[in-house]
């Protein structure tokens, strides 16, 4: 049971949030994301006091209806005031839609300025930060938490401001009507309100445990359904397994669901019963002022159309505190993404890269990846874990220039920093000490527009959205026409996978480009790269894992997206060693050696045990 009307919601708020401490100036903070809505908030405040006030009218009417119409028998007076009443029902039917529309006007409003906000300011976090965030808790935010964060304005204000004027009003017209019924009513409040809360209490605990177990279902639906999950279901022979363990966890919601529901079928049954047996002792007791003459009968009719109209908002009330300080931590827990400062980011000053064929230069870098507490929010870590300086070196004093248009190769052992030194160069991170600089700028003080114009990247597992071929084409140049689209994937060798495309252009390639090989991915990736036509080229292993057919092709593509580019190379193929025309040997974050092939061979280092272990198989092949 996720939703319920809005005094449900209110009673069974988790208030576990009471106790969390918030920064100060929050609510200032809050205040900002309404300001700029605040005609419409205006107006709904309007709409909801005239709400209101026809809470109390409605049943003076009936109190004219019947002391005035009916007791003298004045049938005119009657259907007048009959005709009044209906109208007044209209109308209050009439404000309070365009209340909830004025609601979902605020809120929507207010959901989609965080939404958006929060959304940009993920996409300007560095690398580090998605290496270590959970997505499952990263997406809750955007979603469970700004739904929050949203009631704090919307529901919240709502319910206080409705509740407060009603109950105000109601408590006010009954004192005038009669005080001594008035405080009879008040007294009878305890009633509602304790069992309420230790209702509202316990079913709080069960829908926190709900929502939990609805959140574990998700993730394992979420795991097991993309294609790499169902490809190693399938794959070990684990359907009977796992369709037990899906299983299992449904039960645990179903049985869980039935709780709630009875939880809250056992509050509103008792609400409703102690608004009854209230209801009979004011006519009782009431009953009986009305034979001593004390007030007329349809004073004492109008009082209990007021007693049913004031238990509710006052329990609402008792328990508005947990409703706001919940809004209040959403909206905390948001706050906490869009104050994280990127690790990165574009200086104030910051100069375009140069046009034409560039020089990569490395001087004196060293590079550790970020802890924790400098890249990421331990709440959004599945399993928060500190690391220290040593624990995350990863280069240290690396320097060499790549000249225009030269091609470096990288080797080196499993964990040299091949890779750390190929994310330097696209700027996913920033070095800990020296400088990278392209064209003879340091990348910290280039635009980012340049370097992303400047700089192609096509790694070993080349990213794919689920989407078409055209549009993956075009992330890379949205505005490229259909024939440059042809173009470069002719160019990359794909001519005869754009022959066989369902849809040509239009065709889905599944999620992570799953409907596709390996080595189509590889090149489908490469035509993306000459789309982009970069000054600079990164190839992070890129035909690592392929067959040797799909092999050749790739490389064929590559060496169109090569010619006349600054290039670095990890390399795992001898061909790619021999043409390079500078080969770097990376062991521990440090070049150990450089020089050409031959170059490296005759010094019989670390370079000729990497080509016994690595290449030369290759070139027995070739023989």
């Amino acid at each position: 049971m996720t939703g319920g009307p809005p005094l449900y919601r209110t009673l069974v708020n988790d208030g576990s949030a009471t106790r969390s401490q918030l920064p100060p100036g929050i609510v200032r903070r809050i205040v900002s994301y309404a300001r700029p809505h605040w005609r419409t908030i205006l107006f709904f405040l309007i709409t909801t006091s005239f709400g209101a006030a026809i809470v109390v009218a409605n049943p003076l009417l009936l109190k004219a209806i019947i002391d005035r119409g009916v007791a003298h028998g004045n049938s005119g007076l009657v259907t007048w005031l009959a005709l009044a009443v209906g109208g007044l029902a209209l109308l209050e039917a009439a404000l309070s839609l365009t209340s909830r529309w004025l609601s979902s006007r605020i809120g929507e409003g207010v959901i989609y300025m965080l939404r958006t906000q929060v959304f940009t300011h993920v996409q300007r976090m560095p690398l580090a930060f998605f290496t270590r965030t959970q997505t499952g808790s990263l997406i809750s935010r955007l979603n469970t938490d700004v739904v929050g964060a949203q009631r704090a304005i919307t529901s919240v204000l709502q319910s206080v401001v409705s509740n407060l004027i009603s109950t105000v009003a109601v408590i006010t017209t009954m004192l005038l009507l009669s005080w001594q019924i008035t405080l009879l009513a008040l007294l009878l409040i305890p009633l509602f309100v304790l069992p309420a809360k230790l209702i509202g209490r316990r079913v709080a605990g069960v829908s926190r445990d709900g929502m939990d177990l609805n959140a574990e279902m998700s993730s394992l639906m979420t795991e097991r359904f993309n294609v790499g999950g169902a490809m190693l279901v399938k794959l070990y022979g684990r359907p009977e397994e796992e369709s037990a363990g899906f299983a299992e966890r449904a039960g645990r919601v179903r049985d869980i669901g039935v709780t709630q529901a009875v939880f809250a079928g056992l509050l509103f049954t008792l609400l409703g019963l102690i608004t009854a047996l209230a209801t009979a002792v004011v006519y009782g007791f009431g009953g009986n002022l009305v034979i001593d003459g004390a007030f007329e009968l349809g004073t004492l009719v109008a009082l209990t159309t007021l007693l049913a109209r004031l238990y509710a908002p006052v329990t609402a009330l008792s328990n508005v505190h947990v409703e706001v300080m919940t809004a209040l931590v959403s909206f905390d827990r948001v706050f906490e993404i869009i104050d994280l400062k990127p690790m990165i980011s574009e200086h104030h000053d910051a100069v375009d890269l140069p046009l034409g064929r560039l020089a990569v230069q490395f001087d004196g870098v060293s590079f550790r990846y970020p802890g924790a507490e400098e890249s990421s929010l331990a709440s959004l870590e599945l399993t928060p874990q500190a690391e220290t300086l040593e624990d995350t070196q990863v280069l240290s004093d690396v320097s060499f220039t790549a000249e225009p248009g030269q091609l470096v190769a990288l080797v080196g052992p499993s964990g040299a920093g091949k890779t750390t030194l190929t994310h330097l160069v696209a700027r996913l991170y920033d070095p800990t000490q020296g400088a990278v600089r392209i064209g003879g700028v340091d990348l910290r003080e280039a635009t980012t527009r340049s370097l992303r114009e400047a700089v192609g990247v096509v790694t070993q597992d080349a990213q794919l959205f689920h989407d078409t071929v055209g549009r993956n084409l075009r992330y890379a140049r949205p505005e490229a026409t259909d024939e440059e689209l042809v173009e470069a994937m002719r160019a990359a060798q794909l001519g005869r996978l754009l022959e066989t495309l369902p849809d040509g252009l239009d065709t889905m390639v599944g999620d992570r480009g799953y409907r596709l090989s390996g080595g189509e991915k590889q090149r489908l990736a490469i035509a993306r790269l000459l789309l982009k036509a970069p000054s600079v080229v990164v190839l992070d292993e890129a035909t690592a894992h392929l067959d040797s057919e799909s092999e050749a092709a790739v490389q064929q593509a590559l060496q169109t997206a090569l010619t006349g580019r600054t290039s670095l190379v990890i390399a795992h193929r001898l061909a790619t060693v021999r043409e390079a025309d500078q080969i770097l040997v990376l062991e521990d974050g440090r070049i150990l050696e450089r020089g050409t092939h031959d170059q490296l061979l005759a010094n019989g280092g670390l370079y000729t045990a990497l080509y016994r272990t690595q290449f030369a198989s290759q070139e027995k092949s070739r023989a």
